[in-house]
């Protein structure tokens, strides 16, 4: 991808990075251990960008993961993504997932659902797995059958998704909330 910048940015829950190119965000990192872990590792992530200030649409992005993190109302789903290079099935997945409000869940299952195919949940957890940009695509709202938390791939593993949640006032062991939501399309990207 090229021209590619991130910047760190302090939030409630450590040092988070975000990466864009240009007028679109590309990645998130969650913070690591400290600040210089999650310097690193989004130089691994992303090799070719330069840490730089950020233009006025990235700071309005930081500004709403930082007020999402410190536990705030804050609606994510305008921030430009670019999903270029993610497969197919990925970006849909992912427009599910952003379809999830804050402090809601959906199970793997439902979103496997809601592509067309049940059998899909398991396909549908690799995917967020592998989602470049979390926070702004929530995949931490995704939970296990039964509303059992599952996986999660960021530093600290399932213990940063049960916090993530606790911190928009999801309950993570109790009902799916999205399910008693009306069922609507995904948001396209």
């Amino acid at each position: 991808m090229p021209n590619l910048a991130f910047t760190l940015f302090d939030t409630a829950i450590g040092f988070c990075a975000v990466i864009w190119n240009g007028c679109s965000i590309v990645g998130v990192q969650l913070p690591e251990r400290d600040v210089s872990a999650t310097r690193e590792r989004v130089r691994k992530r992303f090799p070719d960008a330069l840490e730089s200030e950020p233009p006025e649409n990235v700071r309005r992005a930081i500004a709403g993961m930082a007020a999402l993190l410190r536990g705030e109302a804050s609606d994510l789903g305008d921030i430009p993504v670019d999903l270029e290079h993610v497969p197919e099935f990925n970006r849909r997945v992912y427009a599910v997932a952003r379809s999830i409000p804050r402090g809601a869940t959906l199970t793997y299952g439902k979103v496997a659902e809601r592509l067309g195919d049940k059998s899909l949940a398991r396909a549908v957890g690799q995917a967020l797995g592998e989602n470049p940009i979390p926070l702004i695509i929530p995949c931490h709202r995704v939970l296990d059958a039964g509303g059992k938390a599952g996986g999660f791939s960021a530093s600290g593993g399932t213990l940063t998704k049960l916090r993530l949640l606790t911190i928009e006032g999801a309950q993570p062991d109790g009902p799916t909330l999205f399910d008693r939501l009306p069922l609507e399309g995904p948001p396209r990207c």
